[in-house]
């Protein structure tokens, strides 16, 4: 359905995939979801190239997720961004934390956190003081929770389950959570669909969020994809790409896997069409996974 009371300028929505491998059936559901919300509520569609970890990343990967969205008729509204290319902005981010006394070096080691079961919590103990120090976020005691759009309330205690977390790596690579949370902000996203296996990262990102002074978009997470061992598909195990010369049974597939009824179109560009204007993000299964199969 069509959301007549939001201007396009109002809704800002994105997919942000990491190039580690080619677009698969997993992926391109959460595309495929984020694309509609946006296009139900006349808004933008952004697409950002996550390509901060280079081990993880396939040569080429990146240039086949952009052509694989092309021909499943979901190119982005606005230029992709790469996140490579924003350092400067995260720098600035962690700056400010640091001046803020928000965040800090430390030097632990994975070893170092054993005896905690990897969870920096208090002091610094290194057993080498001389180790190129990590930057770690000062996590606050109490519970931080939202209501995702389609599972509903989730809460977490940072402190005691995550943790000081890291910002930048010892490696000298940004994490995650701040690229994300500085690069939502910069784009004046206001809603993020993707996957439910991120759920667990959004109380970092909020809690990011508001440390930097920076807006909170709504989040809706949808079920991820399980093959037949209860795995989530995934790009760096080798799943099968999707959107070839036909990606029109793809598509009805996942919308069928959304909770969405299937048109009747006969085209790419009508099918689309059509599965925007009957868009409903309150039928999507209030599920973390789905198996492919059964």
């Amino acid at each position: 359905m069509i959301r007549e009371d939001n201007p396009v300028e109002a809704y800002r929505g994105r997919f942000a995939p990491t190039p580690s491998g080619r677009l698969h059936l997993g992926s391109l559901l959460a595309a495929l979801a984020s694309w509609l919300e946006a296009r139900a509520h006349r808004g933008r569609w952004l697409v950002r190239i996550e390509d901060i970890d280079p081990p993880r990343e396939v040569p080429g990967a990146a240039a086949d997720i952009l052509a694989s969205l092309q021909a499943c008729g979901m190119p982005p509204d606005e230029p992709v961004w790469y996140q490579s290319q924003r350092a400067p902005a995260y720098e600035a981010a962690l700056a400010e934390l640091l001046a803020r006394g928000l965040a800090f070096r430390c030097p632990c080691s994975r070893s170092d956190l054993e005896p905690s079961a990897g969870v920096h919590r208090g002091p610094c103990r290194p057993s080498d003081r001389d180790r190129t120090p990590a930057i770690r976020l000062r996590v606050p005691a109490g519970r931080i929770g939202f209501v995702d759009r389609i599972q509903g309330l989730f809460e977490q205690d940072l402190a005691a389950e995550v943790g000081d977390f890291v910002l930048k790596r010892a490696d000298g690579l940004y994490a995650y959570q701040l690229a994300v949370v500085v690069d939502d902000a910069a784009q004046a996203i206001t809603d993020v669909v993707r996957g439910a296996d991120l759920i667990d990262s959004t109380p970092r990102q909020i809690l990011l969020q508001r440390c930097l002074g920076l807006p909170t978009p709504r989040y809706a997470h949808v079920p991820v994809l399980l093959d037949g061992d209860g795995r989530k598909l995934a790009k760096s195990a080798g799943d099968a790409a999707v959107c070839g010369a036909d990606p029109l049974p793809e598509l009805r597939r996942l919308l069928g896997f959304l909770g969405q009824p299937e048109p009747g179109a006969g085209s790419l560009e009508a099918f689309l069409a059509e599965a925007a204007g009957q868009w409903e993000i309150g039928s999507v299964p209030r599920r973390r996974g789905l198996p492919v199969a059964g």
